[in-house]
């Protein structure tokens, strides 16, 4: 049920991100709905499909991206890893976890992005690009992490239901 609910769902996050977030930046940089969305699913207790969700989101996003294919969907994979490994050590606060997962996670992503498109021989000088795009990105990202996390984990409420509650 989880996985068939991610098809819609980060399929809607996908097309906000690019309709309407990538229209909204500061500087040059802009929020990561998707990402928000699969680190918070990935730091939920009772989520078993966050690699799942992780795939879909990361192939999603590697279709409407300008970047090289294989790019971003590298990038999600390894963000939800860091998720995971947080969930597991750092439990008791989960939205610790998704703040540090939402940090270190916008720099992995940033810094894929940099390093593929100076393969593909854009040059872009790694000052301005950490000022005016990661930065930026990254207060974004901070900034909508505790809603995202607030919608995903009552999402995640009601696909996986606790068992003393019922």
């Amino acid at each position: 049920m989880a996985t068939l609910i991610a098809f819609p769902l980060l399929g809607f996050l996908v097309m906000l991100q690019s309709v309407v977030v990538s229209r909204l930046p500061l500087l040059h940089g802009t929020a990561d709905i998707p990402l928000l969305a699969v680190i918070a699913w990935a730091l939920h207790e009772r989520v078993t499909t966050a690699w799942q969700w992780t795939f879909i989101a990361g192939l999603m996003v590697s279709l409407i991206s300008a970047l090289p294919f294989s790019t971003p969907f590298w990038g999600f994979l390894l963000v939800t890893a860091l998720a995971r490994v947080l969930r597991r050590r750092v439990w008791e606060t989960p939205v610790l976890s998704m703040l540090l997962a939402t940090f270190v996670g916008t720099l992995l992503m940033h810094g894929f992005s940099f390093v593929a498109l100076q393969f593909q021989g854009v040059d872009f000088p790694w000052e301005t690009t950490l000022n005016q795009i990661t930065l930026p990105s990254l207060l974004l990202n901070l900034l909508l992490a505790l809603p995202v996390y607030a919608l995903i984990n009552d999402l995640a409420n009601q696909i996986y239901p606790d068992e003393n509650q019922v």
